[in-house]
């Protein structure tokens, strides 16, 4: 293509200069026929003055002879004194490029002609406008000629061009299509192709190709490196190493569910009960280390089982596959977790660690209709006790409808706690930052079985939610602490207890709270209420009932998790609580993330405008304790400041 852009180059510049060299030899020969006439008509008007008098060059007769202007552009007649007799003169221009001839060669110019008696003086421009038309047409017909010589080369190599490109397009196809169909990727495509339909190709291209050759088997090869590199941390989880959801369910596919050969085995859920309440209080670094131990737990009892394999399936939930395990070993399985879970929960001082649930398996089971079992099975290992596991037997389950079997089991159990008041109440202060602050105790539950073990909190309060039972139990949480208030001497403390939104939005919650409040009132107004940002936000004029009717009676009010929504300071002008306490995500690492220091900067600020004190809950270490006292909280809370204790 470069060659080709050169060759019209060279092209355009001889065609300039045959035109250049043709016009100048056109404008010496339009000079010389210009001087040739002016000669000639030098000698005509000599012969003809001579020849006539003064009167008989009357300016009529010249008039009409020099009419037409066609052989003179001027003529002028004088006397012997220099006076004009007559004055001729054409009006008509020469053609451009006659005028640049002659301007350029001063070709037309004035002659001058006086007889013999000197009595007649004559100046006179002949008339070169023919000669400049034939000298235009000429400069014409030799440009254009200059063009064609100049044209049919580029045409003609344009055409060789594309007839070159083609046949190139062509060839090159073809050796694609030979290697494609071939279905080799070799380093010597010579050999890869069919040599009989290669030599009526370039031969000139086979280096080439095997160069592309090598270059695409390696291009390939580091395609499959890096699919199986992307695949392997597509497939695990980043806090434990283990393999993920997607690596599940990939494995049950291939090993289970679609296995060639007949297979069996048991599939163990193993769930973390107390991860919330750690993210929450401890904050999210306890909790990966709470979720390590817990799967290096997992991984050195399942390591005992051969074949067997270890899955995070999301933040709380493990999946343990034992192949070949059937459900009586699978239960020695369970009492070997129960036994380390229980060791773990003394030793990081938990209400609890893990419950598990264990289903037996067959090849061919879907994994929907299985872990829809195991689930099951883990409802019922929650609503034991702290750390308990339970397997689910086909024969246990009427007509394999699992589902509502574990939540029946979950209703007797929470029915069981409300009405034996079973519950345990501990602890945790929020530590004042200023003399000025008034602050709190929060009350946390622990709810417990009639064998007196531990229940999983976390779980416990979620069932109770989901089968709408959470009003019972915060009537049950409230009961208990009044009870425990009236019959210490708290007189200087004060109290936050936590209560559902659900049960906060509930008119007939409300009534009783206020009564019961009321009946107890020098202790109401030690109270403080704590419900979440999002579940007030569900439903704002609810709240406000909620709120107005806690202030009323003398309480107070804190909306806890804050920064979780996206809350309008609106929203606080007309719900108007005492306290808020920022979000645990919040503390997390808050020495170094300047995000979360501006923006807890700027809630402080905003809410003691208001006149609503803040709180920071989550609190692990003196660098994020010095931190919040910088940013003018107002309390702080946590296991760095205090631990959960009886009251």
């Amino acid at each position: 293509m470069a060659g080709f852009k050169k060759l019209i180059f060279v092209q355009l510049i001889s065609w300039l200069l045959f035109a250049l060299l043709g016009g100048y030899f056109i404008a010496i020969s339009f000079d010389s026929a210009v001087s040739d006439a002016q000669q000639k008509a030098q000698r005509v008007v000599n012969a003809y003055i001579n020849s006539q008098t003064i009167e008989q060059l009357a300016p009529e007769k010249l008039r009409q002879a020099l009419s037409d202007g066609s052989t003179f552009s001027k003529f002028v007649i004088r006397d012997q004194t220099g006076k004009v007799v007559t004055m001729i003169e054409s009006s008509q221009p020469l053609p451009l490029f006659a005028e640049l001839v002659n301007n350029s060669f001063n070709s037309i110019r004035p002659q001058f002609a006086v007889n013999q008696t000197s009595d007649i003086k004559i100046e006179f421009t002949i008339n070169a406008h023919n000669l400049a038309t034939l000298l235009q047409q000429a400069m014409f017909i030799v440009i254009l000629i200059s063009g064609l010589i100049a044209l049919l080369p580029i045409i003609y190599m344009n055409s060789m061009f594309r007839r070159l490109n083609r046949k190139i397009s062509t060839t090159v196809a073809d050796i694609v299509d030979i290697y494609i169909n071939q279905n080799q990727v070799s380093d010597d495509i010579e050999q890869a192709m069919d040599t009989s339909r290669l030599k009526k190709l370039s031969k000139d291209l086979i280096p080439s190709f095997n160069r592309l050759s090598h270059f695409l088997q390696t291009k390939h090869d580091d395609i499959q490196n890096n699919a199986l590199s992307i695949k392997k941390e597509a497939y695990k989880d980043v806090v434990t190493n283990l393999g993920n959801r997607n690596m599940f369910v990939e494995y049950y596919e291939k090993n289970i569910e679609n296995a060639e050969k007949s297979t069996f085995g048991s599939l163990a859920m193993v769930r973390c009960s107390e991860l919330q309440t750690i993210n929450q209080t401890r904050g999210y670094q306890k909790g990966d280390e709470y979720v390590k131990g817990v799967a290096d737990i997992i991984k050195h009892i399942s390591g005992t089982y051969t074949g067997s394999q270890v899955f995070r399936l999301n933040s709380s939930d493990f999946a343990v596959v034992l192949p070949n395990t059937p459900l009586k070993e699978a239960e020695r399985f369970g009492d070997n977790l129960q036994s380390r879970f229980t060791q773990y929960q003394q030793n990081q001082e938990l209400s609890s660690v893990a419950n598990t649930g264990i289903v037996g398996y067959e090849k061919g089971k879907p994994l929907g209709e299985l872990l829809s079992i195991v689930d099951n099975a883990m409802s019922m290992a929650q609503s034991k006790q702290a750390n308990a596991w339970h397997v689910q037997r086909e024969t246990d389950l009427v007509n394999n409808a699992s589902a509502g079997f574990g939540n029946q089991n979950w209703r007797k159990v929470i029915t069981e706690v409300i009405e034996s008041k079973r519950v345990h109440l501990v602890m945790q202060n929020i530590m004042p930052i200023g003399k000025s602050v008034k602050a709190y105790a929060e009350i946390q539950v622990r709810f417990k079985t009639a064998e007196n073990q531990m229940l999983p909190t976390a779980s416990f309060l979620a069932m109770a939610e989901k089968l709408e039972m959470a009003m019972e139990i915060d009537r049950l949480i409230i009961d208990t602490t009044l009870e425990k208030v009236k019959t210490r001497n708290f007189s200087e403390k004060f109290f936050g207890i936590n209560v559902t939104a659900s049960s906060a939005h509930n008119d007939q919650f409300v009534i009783w709270l206020e009564r019961r409040l009321l009946k107890d009132s020098n202790i109401a107004s030690k109270l403080i209420f704590e419900v979440s940002e999002f579940g007030l936000q569900q439903n704002i004029k609810a709240s406000k009932r909620f709120i107005d009717m806690v202030h009323r009676v003398g309480a107070r009010i804190t909306v806890e998790r804050f920064g979780v929504g996206l809350t309008s300071f609106k929203f606080f002008r007309d719900l108007k609580p005492d306290f808020i306490k920022m979000d645990a995500s919040y503390t997390r690492g808050l020495e170094e993330d300047k995000n979360n220091q501006y923006f807890m900067r700027l809630m402080v600020d905003l809410a003691h405008r208001i006149g609503v004190s803040v709180f920071a809950e989550g609190v692990e270490s003196q660098e994020e304790k010095h931190i919040i006292e910088t940013l003018c909280l107002d309390g702080v809370q946590g296991y760095y400041i205090e631990k959960p204790k009886d009251i």
